[in-house]
C-alpha cells in the first residue's frame, strides 16, 4: 500500500470517476490511475469501485466505508509534513490563501502587509478563482485557508467562519437619473441595463433573489468576475452597476456614484474555510486573526477536529 494508491481512490471520487481528470490532477497516465486503484484493492481483497466495462461508475458499500479512511490517512499525512515543517523551520514556509478576486483585491491588502511584517521569511501564495474551485482547493490540500462569500459553509469536510459582512452598492456615472431617486425602489434598477457580477461570484445571488421576488426580469447586459471591469463599463455608459460595497472608493473611482443598496438586497457574509481535520503551522493562525479577529485560536482547533471528536 502507498500513498499514490490513497491518492489515486481520493481523486477518482472527487474528479467523478473520470480516470482521464485523476491522471491530470495526479501528473501521470490513465492506465497508471488504474493500475494503482486495482493493486490497492487486490492488496485489501475488496472491489471499491462498481464498474461498467473499463469505467468507474460509484462506490461499492465497502468502497465508502474505505473512502473514509483513506481521506484521514492523507489528511494525517498532509498533518504529519506541515508538523516537521512547524519544529525545522517555524517562522518560514509558504501560506496558500485560495480567494476570490474581490477579497484579495479590496479586502485581503491590509492583512497581508500586517502578516508579511510579522513573518517576513514566509511567502503568501494567493490563488484566485471561483468559489467553487476555492473549497476544492481546501479540500485537496493545495491551499491551507480559502475566502469567498459563496458556497464555502456547503461543503460538510470544511469548517468555515463567519468574517464580516457586507452589502451591495449601485454604481452610476455622474450625472444619472437614478442619483435622483430617493429612496431607489428595486423597479428603478430594472427600468436600467444592468452590469454585475457572474453568476456564483460575490453575492450575486442576493441580486437575483431580490428581482425575483419583486416579479421583475431585469436586463442584465453584462457580467463580470472583476469589479474593476464592471465599473470600467459603467464609465462607459454601458448600464448601472451593482458591486460590492467595498470595491467602491470615492476618490479612486473618479467619473463615478454611488448609491447605497442594502435595503434592496440582503446582506452578504464573506466566511473563512479549512480542511477538517487539518493541522495549521503557527503562522496561518496568525494570518486568520488579522484578517477575522472574532476567530480565535482556540476556535479553530476545536473545529478542526475530525467530525465526531469535538468534545
Amino acid at each position: 500500500m502507498n500513498f499514490q494508491q490513497l491518492r489515486s481512490v481520493r481523486e477518482a471520487v472527487r474528479r467523478g470517476f473520470n480516470l482521464t481528470e485523476v491522471a491530470n490532477a495526479l501528473f501521470t497516465s490513465q492506465p497508471g490511475v488504474s493500475r494503482q486503484i486495482r493493486e490497492l484493492e487486490d492488496e485489501l481483497g475488496v472491489v471499491i469501485f462498481e464498474r461498467n466495462g473499463k469505467r468507474l461508475t460509484g462506490l461499492t458499500d465497502p468502497g465508502k466505508g474505505i473512502l473514509k479512511i483513506v481521506e484521514r490517512l492523507l489528511v494525517e499525512a498532509e498533518n504529519l509534513r506541515q508538523a516537521s515543517q512547524e519544529y525545522a523551520t517555524q517562522d518560514s514556509g509558504t501560506l496558500r490563501v485560495a480567494v476570490t478576486h474581490t477579497q484579495a483585491r479590496y479586502v485581503l491588502p491590509e492583512a497581508v502587509q500586517a502578516f508579511r511584517e510579522a513573518f517576513p521569511n514566509v511567502r503568501i501564495a494567493l490563488q484566485q478563482s471561483a468559489p467553487e474551485h476555492i473549497a476544492e482547493w481546501v479540500l485537496s490540500g493545495r491551499a491551507d485557508i480559502g475566502i469567498a462569500t459563496e458556497g464555502l459553509a456547503a461543503f460538510p469536510e470544511l469548517v468555515s467562519f463567519p468574517c464580516y459582512r457586507w452589502s451591495h452598492l449601485v454604481v452610476v456615472p455622474d450625472g444619472h437619473p437614478l442619483l435622483s431617486k430617493t429612496p431607489l425602489r428595486i423597479e428603478d434598477l430594472a427600468a436600467h441595463p444592468l452590469i454585475t457580477y457572474d453568476v456564483g461570484y460575490t453575492g450575486r445571488g442576493h441580486v437575483d433573489a431580490a428581482f425575483v421576488e419583486a416579479g421583475l426580469s431585469p436586463d442584465i447586459v453584462l457580467t463580470a468576475m472583476d469589479s474593476d471591469v464592471i465599473k470600467q463599463y459603467v464609465a462607459l455608459g454601458m448600464g448601472v452597476g451593482i458591486v460590492a460595497q467595498m470595491a467602491f472608493d470615492h476618490g479612486r473611482d473618479k467619473g463615478l456614484r454611488a448609491i447605497g443598496a442594502s435595503h434592496l438586497f440582503a446582506p452578504n457574509v464573506t466566511r473563512l474555510a479549512l480542511r477538517r481535520g487539518a493541522y495549521l503551522r503557527s503562522y496561518a493562525y496568525h494570518f486568520i486573526e488579522r484578517f477575522a479577529p472574532g476567530v480565535t485560536r482556540g476556535d479553530i482547533e476545536k473545529a478542526l477536529m475530525p467530525m465526531g471528536e469535538a468534545a
